[in-house]
């Protein structure tokens, strides 16, 4: 983690110009329209609709990185989404894991819409604890909800997050995308 005036080192993951122009390059081969739709978002990824979780997890990231809401992803909207998952800071990524657990974006999560991701993750991940969804939505309320008004701000969760490890694996959405990104990526360009 960066602190102030500090910078970072030439041996980060960064998105620079040659890689904006490869990135480039291959969107417009996968997109000569230079609008990404989700059906192509799909296809990039090698993300077939096998799974109804997966389907679904695909179209909420999806739609998290749709800055404008036209359901489409521009080349500007792809080269931000391929930062965050590259190079993302910690508080930025988590500000995007709310973001797509926020699916009514009222900027509070409520206990629907947390056991809905918390479902898709531990469907994706396979996660194996003795707890139900709905048990880990509770611990999750229970740690987060300061104010206890039954829903989670955005700051309560970066709060809450930042402090419980357990908490921090659940919510920040990290699937190894960095990783995951360059394997997929790699085969389209």
């Amino acid at each position: 983690m960066l602190m102030m005036g500090q910078t970072q080192s030439e041996d980060d993951d960064e998105v620079d110009l040659v890689q904006i122009q490869t990135l480039y390059t291959a969107f417009m081969k996968q997109c000569p329209s230079g609008a990404l739709h989700l059906h192509e978002f799909r296809n990039i990824f090698g993300v077939q609709s096998s799974s109804e979780e997966e389907a679904l997890f695909m179209e909420l990231i999806f739609k998290s990185f749709d800055r404008n809401k036209d359901n489409i992803l521009d080349f500007v909207e792809f080269v931000a989404a391929v930062h965050l998952v590259l190079r993302g800071k910690l508080e930025d990524r988590l500000k995007w894991s709310f973001k797509v657990y926020d699916k009514d974006e009222n900027g509070k999560l409520d206990r629907t819409e947390v056991r809905h991701i918390i479902t898709i993750i531990f469907k994706l991940k396979k996660i194996n604890i003795d707890m139900t969804p709905g048990e880990v939505c509770d611990r999750i309320f229970d740690l987060l909800d300061q104010n206890k008004d039954g829903q989670i701000s955005l700051a309560e969760f970066i709060e809450g997050a930042q402090k419980d490890a357990w908490i921090m694996d659940l919510l920040k959405l990290d699937f190894d995308a960095s990783r995951w990104f360059k394997e997929h990526w790699n085969k389209k360009t």
